[in-house]
């Protein structure tokens, strides 16, 4: 049996990481890269939202791939490298072998470390396909390694996680893509924009699970920067922009407060939020221009048949 292979090009700086949340949170308004959400505990959190009943995103994408997984395979074509951003445990894309019939599957997280069980257990079940877990960090800028995949390739993009982009920042997100496919495709899930309740349940839901997720921000920051926010001192806001077409999310402070840390503090007064998150939705026709003016070329889509979700396959 083939063993998984790992290379680690990300490279933890933790004078740059608190430079970056200092930054942000003396700007204005102050904000914290939604990447900080996604610890051990907020990685557990989120995957106990996608199980809530008003979050429809994931469930939705599923049926859709298992509805069409063989128009969209062919649309796609067959034996490219796949390459899955935001790999997490890779079951996602482990649904898609079969029909995609990879070449060599690479699994890209911003490290390895959290890879290496799910792969050597993904490779156990498929022992013929090669099998790479990179260490990349590619909210900022997406470039792979020349030699990771000989050939066209497939980068799969599940989860509508392309709205934590701004349209602007997709855009160069996706000329990226097209370009690292080297001439295979894309295969991504896009949130489409839906009645107000709907989005606003879906992120704010009852339970207060997203909540949870938003407020361990806060302790993200306290390991991070070394700052003293207590999380009873903050609330969780969100709510669906008719205008802008997303939902943002907040951390609202509940007093006046001062959040310190080494060589820095801002202060807060009640009601004023740090924004940690933004999940733009699109409407089939914008985001099939997007596509287009990425250079990708005869866009299909697919959607459920209430059309809240959409996934995409572009050559």
């Amino acid at each position: 049996m083939r063993n998984p292979q790992f290379l680690q090009l990300h490279h933890e700086d933790s004078a740059a990481t608190r430079a970056e949340l200092a930054a942000g949170l003396l700007a204005t308004p102050p904000h914290v890269a939604p990447k900080f959400l996604y610890d051990a505990l907020g990685s557990r959190l989120f995957a106990a939202i996608t199980e809530l009943p008003e979050y429809y995103p994931t469930r939705t994408e599923r049926a859709i791939f298992e509805a069409h997984r063989a128009e969209i395979a062919q649309a796609l074509g067959t034996g490219h490298t796949l390459v899955d951003l935001g790999a997490g445990d890779g079951e996602k894309a482990a649904t898609w072998f079969e029909a995609l019939a990879p070449a060599a599957y690479v699994a890209v997280d911003i490290s390895v470390d959290y890879l290496r069980e799910a792969l050597a257990g993904l490779q156990r079940r498929f022992p013929q396909l090669p099998m790479l877990g990179l260490g990349l960090d590619f909210s900022a800028s997406l470039r792979l390694p020349a030699d990771v995949g000989a050939g066209p390739r497939i980068l799969f993009y599940p989860g509508s996680s392309i709205g934590n982009f701004t349209p602007e920042q997709a855009l160069g997100f996706l000329r990226e893509a097209r370009r690292e496919a080297q001439g295979g495709g894309l295969l991504i899930g896009v949130d489409l924009v839906k009645p107000k309740p709907v989005l606003d349940a879906a992120y704010d839901d009852p339970l207060q699970v997203t909540a949870a997720f938003n407020r361990n921000l806060l302790r993200r920051l306290n390991v991070l920067l070394g700052t003293d926010a207590d999380v009873a001192d903050f609330a969780h806001l969100a709510f669906y922009d008719e205008a802008l077409q997303r939902i943002e999310m907040h951390l609202r402070a509940t007093r006046d407060l001062t959040l310190s840390w080494p060589g820095g503090e801002r202060r807060l007064a009640a009601g004023e939020c740090i924004h940690t998150e933004n999940s733009c939705k699109y409407t089939l026709e914008s985001f099939d221009a997007l596509l287009r003016e990425a250079g990708f070329t005869a866009p299909r889509c697919w959607t459920d048949a209430r059309g809240w979700f959409a996934v995409f396959a572009a050559r």
